[in-house]
Protein backbone atom coordinates (compact mmCIF):
# COMPACT_ATOMS: atom_id res chain seq x y z
CA UNK A 1 0.00 0.00 0.00
CA UNK A 2 1.51 3.31 -1.12
CA UNK A 3 2.43 5.78 1.59
CA UNK A 4 4.12 9.18 1.78
CA UNK A 5 6.19 10.83 4.50
CA UNK A 6 6.21 14.62 4.31
CA UNK A 7 8.53 16.83 6.36
CA UNK A 8 7.76 20.39 7.42
CA UNK A 9 10.41 21.81 5.06
CA UNK A 10 8.60 20.29 2.06
CA UNK A 11 10.81 17.22 1.60
CA UNK A 12 8.87 14.14 0.48
CA UNK A 13 9.76 10.46 0.88
CA UNK A 14 7.74 7.72 -0.80
CA UNK A 15 7.31 4.20 0.54
CA UNK A 16 4.60 1.75 1.48
CA UNK A 17 2.73 0.97 4.66
CA UNK A 18 3.27 -2.42 6.29
CA UNK A 19 0.40 -1.82 8.73
CA UNK A 20 -2.48 -1.09 6.32
CA UNK A 21 -4.37 2.18 5.93
CA UNK A 22 -3.39 4.92 8.30
CA UNK A 23 -1.94 8.30 9.16
CA UNK A 24 0.72 9.31 11.66
CA UNK A 25 2.48 12.44 12.78
CA UNK A 26 5.22 13.67 15.08
CA UNK A 27 8.77 14.93 15.25
CA UNK A 28 10.87 12.76 12.93
CA UNK A 29 14.12 11.54 14.51
CA UNK A 30 16.54 8.69 13.82
CA UNK A 31 17.83 5.89 16.03
CA UNK A 32 21.20 4.28 15.31
CA UNK A 33 20.58 0.98 17.11
CA UNK A 34 20.88 -2.26 15.15
CA UNK A 35 18.46 -4.06 17.47
CA UNK A 36 16.08 -3.24 20.30
CA UNK A 37 13.15 -2.00 18.22
CA UNK A 38 10.59 -3.42 20.65
CA UNK A 39 12.07 -1.52 23.59
CA UNK A 40 12.26 1.61 21.43
CA UNK A 41 8.63 1.33 20.38
CA UNK A 42 7.45 1.05 24.00
CA UNK A 43 9.77 3.69 25.50
CA UNK A 44 7.58 6.62 26.69
CA UNK A 45 10.44 9.02 25.94
CA UNK A 46 9.53 8.65 22.24
CA UNK A 47 6.04 10.07 22.74
CA UNK A 48 5.30 12.70 20.10
CA UNK A 49 7.95 11.33 17.74
CA UNK A 50 8.17 9.14 14.67
CA UNK A 51 11.30 7.00 14.82
CA UNK A 52 13.48 6.20 11.82
CA UNK A 53 15.72 3.16 12.27
CA UNK A 54 19.06 3.57 10.48
CA UNK A 55 19.72 -0.18 10.41
CA UNK A 56 18.15 -1.43 7.15
CA UNK A 57 16.34 -4.61 8.28
CA UNK A 58 13.98 -4.38 11.25
CA UNK A 59 11.61 -7.03 12.66
CA UNK A 60 13.68 -10.16 12.02
CA UNK A 61 13.31 -11.48 15.60
CA UNK A 62 9.65 -10.54 16.02
CA UNK A 63 7.99 -9.27 19.20
CA UNK A 64 7.50 -10.90 22.61
CA UNK A 65 5.62 -9.82 25.76
CA UNK A 66 8.74 -9.71 27.97
CA UNK A 67 10.86 -7.05 26.26
CA UNK A 68 8.51 -4.09 26.64
CA UNK A 69 9.45 -0.92 28.52
CA UNK A 70 5.90 0.26 29.24
CA UNK A 71 2.30 -0.90 28.92
CA UNK A 72 1.87 0.16 25.27
CA UNK A 73 3.56 1.34 22.07
CA UNK A 74 4.51 4.98 22.58
CA UNK A 75 5.91 6.17 19.22
CA UNK A 76 3.74 8.14 16.84
CA UNK A 77 4.94 6.18 13.82
CA UNK A 78 7.72 3.81 12.73
CA UNK A 79 9.95 4.29 9.66
CA UNK A 80 12.23 1.55 8.30
CA UNK A 81 14.02 0.57 5.12
CA UNK A 82 12.67 -3.00 5.18
CA UNK A 83 10.32 -4.72 7.64
CA UNK A 84 10.66 -8.47 8.14
CA UNK A 85 7.26 -10.15 7.97
CA UNK A 86 8.45 -13.67 8.89
CA UNK A 87 10.55 -13.44 12.07
CA UNK A 88 12.76 -16.28 13.29
CA UNK A 89 13.31 -16.36 17.04
CA UNK A 90 12.21 -18.81 19.72
CA UNK A 91 10.91 -15.99 21.94
CA UNK A 92 8.82 -14.33 19.24
CA UNK A 93 5.04 -14.46 19.70
CA UNK A 94 3.94 -12.07 16.96
CA UNK A 95 5.47 -10.44 13.85
CA UNK A 96 6.23 -6.71 14.02
CA UNK A 97 3.67 -5.69 11.32
CA UNK A 98 0.88 -7.54 13.12
CA UNK A 99 1.95 -6.07 16.47
CA UNK A 100 1.77 -2.48 15.23
CA UNK A 101 -1.41 -3.08 13.23
CA UNK A 102 -3.28 -4.45 16.27
CA UNK A 103 -2.27 -1.41 18.31
CA UNK A 104 -3.05 1.07 15.54
CA UNK A 105 0.43 2.55 15.06
CA UNK A 106 1.45 3.16 11.45
CA UNK A 107 4.65 1.71 10.04
CA UNK A 108 6.19 2.61 6.69
CA UNK A 109 8.95 0.82 4.75
CA UNK A 110 10.70 1.30 1.43
CA UNK A 111 11.91 4.72 2.55
CA UNK A 112 15.52 5.60 1.75
CA UNK A 113 16.40 5.79 5.43
CA UNK A 114 20.02 6.76 4.71
CA UNK A 115 18.84 9.80 2.75
CA UNK A 116 16.28 10.65 5.43
CA UNK A 117 18.88 10.34 8.21
CA UNK A 118 21.34 12.52 6.31
CA UNK A 119 18.62 15.12 5.76
CA UNK A 120 17.84 15.20 9.49
CA UNK A 121 21.54 15.45 10.39
CA UNK A 122 21.98 18.43 8.07
CA UNK A 123 18.70 20.24 8.74
CA UNK A 124 17.79 18.96 12.20
CA UNK A 125 14.85 16.96 13.53
CA UNK A 126 11.63 17.98 11.80
CA UNK A 127 7.93 17.65 12.23
CA UNK A 128 6.51 15.10 9.84
CA UNK A 129 3.24 13.61 8.64
CA UNK A 130 2.70 10.33 6.82
CA UNK A 131 -0.37 8.79 5.23
CA UNK A 132 -1.43 6.02 2.88
CA UNK A 133 -3.26 6.19 -0.44
CA UNK A 134 -3.42 8.84 -3.13
CA UNK A 135 -2.74 11.84 -0.93
CA UNK A 136 -1.59 15.30 -1.93
CA UNK A 137 2.01 15.73 -0.74
CA UNK A 138 1.49 19.48 -0.36
CA UNK A 139 -1.40 18.88 2.03
CA UNK A 140 0.74 16.53 4.10
CA UNK A 141 3.44 19.20 4.33
CA UNK A 142 0.83 21.65 5.66
CA UNK A 143 -0.29 19.07 8.22
CA UNK A 144 3.33 18.56 9.27
CA UNK A 145 3.75 22.29 9.75
CA UNK A 146 0.68 22.40 12.00
CA UNK A 147 2.04 19.85 14.50
CA UNK A 148 3.07 21.15 17.92
CA UNK A 149 6.74 22.11 18.25
CA UNK A 150 8.67 19.99 20.74
CA UNK A 151 10.12 23.09 22.38
CA UNK A 152 7.77 24.27 25.12
CA UNK A 153 5.83 20.99 25.07
CA UNK A 154 5.10 19.23 28.37
CA UNK A 155 4.71 15.60 27.36
CA UNK A 156 5.74 14.17 30.72
CA UNK A 157 2.34 14.93 32.21
CA UNK A 158 0.68 13.15 29.27
CA UNK A 159 2.53 9.87 29.69
CA UNK A 160 2.83 9.80 33.49
CA UNK A 161 0.74 7.43 35.57
CA UNK A 162 -2.64 8.75 36.75
CA UNK A 163 -2.34 7.15 40.20
CA UNK A 164 0.61 6.06 42.38
CA UNK A 165 1.64 2.44 42.04
CA UNK A 166 3.94 -0.23 43.37
CA UNK A 167 6.10 -2.18 40.93
CA UNK A 168 5.67 -5.93 41.48
CA UNK A 169 8.49 -7.02 39.20
CA UNK A 170 6.34 -7.46 36.10
CA UNK A 171 3.62 -4.81 36.18
CA UNK A 172 2.03 -1.99 38.18
CA UNK A 173 -0.20 -2.31 41.24
CA UNK A 174 -2.12 0.95 41.48
CA UNK A 175 -3.02 2.54 44.81
CA UNK A 176 -6.41 4.26 45.01
CA UNK A 177 -6.01 5.78 48.47
CA UNK A 178 -2.62 6.91 49.73
CA UNK A 179 -4.06 7.56 53.20
CA UNK A 180 -3.86 3.83 53.84
CA UNK A 181 -0.48 3.35 52.15
CA UNK A 182 2.41 1.96 54.15
CA UNK A 183 5.89 1.05 53.00
CA UNK A 184 6.25 -2.73 52.90
CA UNK A 185 9.92 -3.39 52.17
CA UNK A 186 13.01 -3.33 54.34
CA UNK A 187 15.19 -1.21 52.04
CA UNK A 188 15.36 2.58 51.73
CA UNK A 189 11.98 4.14 50.91
CA UNK A 190 12.22 5.65 47.42
CA UNK A 191 9.65 8.01 45.90
CA UNK A 192 9.94 7.63 42.11
CA UNK A 193 8.62 10.40 39.87
CA UNK A 194 7.10 8.92 36.72
CA UNK A 195 7.73 11.26 33.78
CA UNK A 196 7.52 8.29 31.40
CA UNK A 197 9.63 5.77 33.26
CA UNK A 198 11.04 2.68 31.59
CA UNK A 199 10.30 -0.56 33.39
CA UNK A 200 13.91 -1.71 33.35
CA UNK A 201 14.78 1.22 35.61
CA UNK A 202 12.30 -0.14 38.15
CA UNK A 203 13.68 -3.66 37.77
CA UNK A 204 17.25 -2.54 38.45
CA UNK A 205 16.38 -0.30 41.39
CA UNK A 206 14.37 -3.13 42.91
CA UNK A 207 17.45 -5.32 42.50
CA UNK A 208 19.39 -2.75 44.56
CA UNK A 209 16.91 -3.24 47.39
CA UNK A 210 14.89 -0.02 47.15
CA UNK A 211 11.33 -0.03 48.49
CA UNK A 212 9.65 1.99 45.74
CA UNK A 213 6.46 3.97 45.32
CA UNK A 214 5.97 5.45 41.86
CA UNK A 215 4.07 8.76 41.79
CA UNK A 216 2.56 10.93 39.02
CA UNK A 217 4.57 13.77 37.52
CA UNK A 218 2.29 16.42 39.02
CA UNK A 219 3.00 15.47 42.66
CA UNK A 220 4.07 18.49 44.69
CA UNK A 221 6.88 18.63 47.21
CA UNK A 222 4.31 18.64 50.01
CA UNK A 223 2.73 15.42 48.71
CA UNK A 224 6.15 13.78 48.52
CA UNK A 225 7.01 14.83 52.07
CA UNK A 226 3.77 13.34 53.36
CA UNK A 227 4.91 9.94 52.09
CA UNK A 228 8.02 10.04 54.27
CA UNK A 229 10.57 8.71 51.75
CA UNK A 230 14.29 8.36 52.36
CA UNK A 231 15.24 9.40 48.82
CA UNK A 232 13.78 10.56 45.52
CA UNK A 233 14.29 9.48 41.92
CA UNK A 234 13.46 11.51 38.80
CA UNK A 235 12.75 9.33 35.76
CA UNK A 236 13.26 9.65 32.04
CA UNK A 237 10.49 11.04 29.84
CA UNK A 238 9.58 12.92 26.65
CA UNK A 239 9.28 16.57 25.68
CA UNK A 240 10.81 19.83 26.83
CA UNK A 241 12.10 19.66 30.43
CA UNK A 242 11.62 23.42 30.91
CA UNK A 243 7.88 22.90 30.41
CA UNK A 244 7.60 20.43 33.32
CA UNK A 245 7.41 23.33 35.77
CA UNK A 246 5.65 21.53 38.64
CA UNK A 247 8.43 18.94 38.85
CA UNK A 248 11.17 21.57 38.62
CA UNK A 249 9.61 23.55 41.48
CA UNK A 250 9.11 20.41 43.58
CA UNK A 251 12.74 19.42 43.06
CA UNK A 252 13.91 22.88 44.13
CA UNK A 253 12.06 22.33 47.41
CA UNK A 254 13.10 18.72 47.98
CA UNK A 255 16.81 18.68 47.18
CA UNK A 256 17.74 20.38 50.45
CA UNK A 257 16.40 17.44 52.48
CA UNK A 258 16.60 14.28 50.36
CA UNK A 259 19.15 12.36 48.29
CA UNK A 260 18.02 12.68 44.66
CA UNK A 261 19.06 10.99 41.41
CA UNK A 262 17.81 11.51 37.88
CA UNK A 263 18.08 9.87 34.47
CA UNK A 264 17.50 11.59 31.10
CA UNK A 265 14.55 13.99 31.62
CA UNK A 266 15.16 13.58 35.35
CA UNK A 267 18.77 14.71 34.76
CA UNK A 268 17.46 17.79 32.95
CA UNK A 269 14.84 18.60 35.62
CA UNK A 270 17.45 18.34 38.35
CA UNK A 271 19.76 20.61 36.35
CA UNK A 272 16.99 23.21 35.97
CA UNK A 273 16.20 22.99 39.69
CA UNK A 274 19.87 23.72 40.45
CA UNK A 275 19.72 26.89 38.34
CA UNK A 276 20.98 25.49 35.05
CA UNK A 277 19.52 25.86 31.57
CA UNK A 278 18.35 23.43 28.92
CA UNK A 279 18.50 23.73 25.14
CA UNK A 280 17.32 21.66 22.20
CA UNK A 281 19.86 19.62 20.28
CA UNK A 282 19.85 19.80 16.49
CA UNK A 283 18.82 16.19 15.92
CA UNK A 284 19.18 14.66 19.36
CA UNK A 285 20.97 11.55 20.56
CA UNK A 286 19.06 8.34 19.90
CA UNK A 287 20.66 4.90 19.81
CA UNK A 288 22.55 2.30 21.82
CA UNK A 289 26.10 2.86 20.55
CA UNK A 290 27.05 6.35 21.76
CA UNK A 291 30.43 6.84 23.50
CA UNK A 292 30.44 8.59 26.89
CA UNK A 293 33.38 9.26 29.23
CA UNK A 294 33.15 8.94 33.00
CA UNK A 295 35.34 11.90 33.98
CA UNK A 296 36.13 10.39 37.38
CA UNK A 297 37.61 7.15 36.04
CA UNK A 298 38.32 8.29 32.45
CA UNK A 299 36.62 5.07 31.40
CA UNK A 300 34.78 5.19 28.08
CA UNK A 301 31.35 3.62 28.11
CA UNK A 302 29.16 2.71 25.14
CA UNK A 303 25.77 4.03 26.15
CA UNK A 304 22.10 3.87 25.30
CA UNK A 305 20.72 7.34 24.52
CA UNK A 306 17.38 8.95 23.82
CA UNK A 307 17.09 12.70 24.30
CA UNK A 308 16.48 15.81 22.26
CA UNK A 309 17.44 18.36 24.93
CA UNK A 310 20.64 18.99 26.87
CA UNK A 311 21.63 20.63 30.18
CA UNK A 312 23.99 23.59 30.58
CA UNK A 313 25.38 24.00 34.13
CA UNK A 314 28.04 26.56 33.25
CA UNK A 315 28.66 28.97 36.13
CA UNK A 316 27.17 26.65 38.77
CA UNK A 317 30.37 26.05 40.72
CA UNK A 318 28.65 23.83 43.31
CA UNK A 319 27.98 21.25 40.57
CA UNK A 320 30.61 19.02 39.02
CA UNK A 321 30.34 17.38 35.57
CA UNK A 322 30.76 13.61 35.83
CA UNK A 323 30.22 12.46 32.23
CA UNK A 324 30.56 13.96 28.73
CA UNK A 325 29.39 12.80 25.32
CA UNK A 326 32.42 12.06 23.15
CA UNK A 327 30.57 12.78 19.90
CA UNK A 328 29.74 16.43 20.61
CA UNK A 329 31.14 17.08 24.13
CA UNK A 330 27.68 17.82 25.58
CA UNK A 331 27.01 17.17 29.26
CA UNK A 332 26.07 13.59 30.12
CA UNK A 333 26.12 13.72 33.92
CA UNK A 334 26.75 15.84 37.00
CA UNK A 335 26.76 15.69 40.78
CA UNK A 336 26.54 18.17 43.63
CA UNK A 337 29.86 18.76 45.37
CA UNK A 338 28.33 18.71 48.85
CA UNK A 339 24.80 17.33 48.72
CA UNK A 340 23.75 13.75 47.79
CA UNK A 341 22.60 14.59 44.26
CA UNK A 342 23.64 12.92 41.01
CA UNK A 343 22.21 12.55 37.54
CA UNK A 344 23.10 11.25 34.09
CA UNK A 345 21.67 12.03 30.67
CA UNK A 346 22.13 8.61 29.06
CA UNK A 347 20.33 5.39 30.01
CA UNK A 348 22.21 3.07 32.39
CA UNK A 349 19.26 0.67 32.41
CA UNK A 350 19.84 0.00 28.68
CA UNK A 351 16.65 -1.59 27.35
CA UNK A 352 17.96 -1.69 24.63
CA UNK A 353 21.68 -1.22 24.74
CA UNK A 354 24.93 -2.19 26.45
CA UNK A 355 25.28 -2.50 30.23
CA UNK A 356 28.44 -0.39 30.56
CA UNK A 357 26.70 2.28 32.66
CA UNK A 358 24.62 0.01 34.87
CA UNK A 359 26.86 0.78 37.86
CA UNK A 360 24.83 4.01 38.22
CA UNK A 361 22.19 2.18 40.25
CA UNK A 362 24.75 0.79 42.71
CA UNK A 363 26.31 4.25 42.93
CA UNK A 364 22.91 5.75 43.73
CA UNK A 365 22.26 3.06 46.34
CA UNK A 366 25.60 3.74 48.02
CA UNK A 367 24.92 7.49 48.00
CA UNK A 368 21.59 6.93 49.75
CA UNK A 369 23.24 4.67 52.33
CA UNK A 370 25.90 7.28 53.10
CA UNK A 371 23.30 10.05 53.39
CA UNK A 372 20.66 8.21 55.42
CA UNK A 373 22.38 5.23 57.01
CA UNK A 374 19.83 2.93 55.35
Amino acid sequence: MKAILALEDGTIFKGKSFTGNGEASGEVIFNTGMTGYQEILTDPSYTGQMVTMTYPLIGNYGVNPEDVESHKVQVGGFIVKECCKNPSNWRSTIPLPEYLTEIGVMGIEGIDTRALTRHLRIHGAQRGYMATGDVDPAELVKKAQSIENMEGLNLADRVSCEKPYIWNGKDREFIDDLKNFSWKGTGPKLAVYDFGIKWNILRLMAAEGFDMLVVPSHFTAAQIRELGPDAIFLSNGPGDPAAVTTAVEATKDLYEDFPIAGICLGHQILGLAMGGKTFKLKFGHHGCNHPVMDLGTEKIEISSQNHGFCVDIEGLNFLEPTHINLNDKTLEGFRHKEKPLLAIQHHPEAGPGPHDSQYFFARFREMVKEATGK
